[in-house]
């Protein structure tokens, strides 16, 4: 098994990051992408074997009426808002990937993922948008990840992923992955104590790793940082 521990986001100061881990999930993509030149001193300030894992934009995922949008440099146009979010094969939408492909480019992101909120629910508008974004979105040869939130069936995610060749990104505390070859696991915090989690959980976690080729650990609580290096030091004993 290949095992990459990271952060989302870049819970250290980036030099210490940097010599810590072998993975960040970059957050600030979601909220407003940065330079190309400022991805590029990222990368180039890496070791060559560290990886960079994207979050896609908000203009993708989000409809405007989220909060998040708020921190957009650039609002979008108010007469345009039913053309962003929720997948849709806008020329908005198709814009905001373009932006996304060559800060992945600058980065050498291997991977994207796209976290979908509890408002994106399987009705079959959603499919149908869903279906015809993964399937018309260049890849680059990225592995897509989706993290999708609310009342999706795990049959439903199975199928979806398989038909559209996607990685099904989850908390493994809360759920299992769908997939088979690749995990990708983000641990949001959601039963910790004091924002960090306990050694079962950790534990617990590790288990859930077994089984794959390859697995993404990326933590997103209060403590991520000290919990991803505790993470590390239990995987690194248990290999021994």
């Amino acid at each position: 098994m290949k095992l990459r521990v990271g952060c989302c986001g870049f819970a250290l100061a980036q030099s210490s990051y940097l010599e810590t881990f072998d993975l960040v999930e970059v957050q600030q993509t979601f909220y407003q992408p940065p330079r190309i030149a400022t991805a590029a001193r990222w990368r180039a300030a890496a070791p060559r074997e560290f990886v960079f894992s994207v979050k896609a934009w908000q203009l993708i995922t989000h409809e405007p009426s989220n909060p998040t949008y708020r921190r957009l440099t650039r609002p979008i146009p108010p007469a345009a808002a039913a053309r962003y979010g929720s997948f849709r094969w806008t020329d908005e939408v198709r814009a905001a990937w373009e932006e996304m492909r060559a800060i992945c480019k600058a980065l050498s992101a291997p991977t994207v993922l796209f976290q979908t909120p509890a408002s994106f629910t399987p009705t079959s508008t959603h499919r149908a948008q869903l279906t015809r974004f993964f399937r018309d979105a260049a890849r680059d040869g990225r592995v897509f990840a989706w993290e999708p939130r609310g009342v999706w069936e795990a049959r439903d995610v199975r199928a979806l992923c398989r038909e559209l060749d996607l990685v099904h990104a989850v908390d493994p505390l809360q759920q299992p992955t769908t997939g088979e070859h690749f995990a990708y696991y983000r641990l949001h915090g959601l039963d910790t104590v004091r924002g960090s989690f306990s050694e079962a959980q950790l534990e617990k976690v590790l288990v859930a790793c077994e089984g794959f080729d390859e697995v993404y650990v990326l933590f997103n609580n209060a403590q991520a940082a000290a919990d991803a290096r505790r993470f590390l030091a239990l995987a690194r004993s248990e290999s021994v």
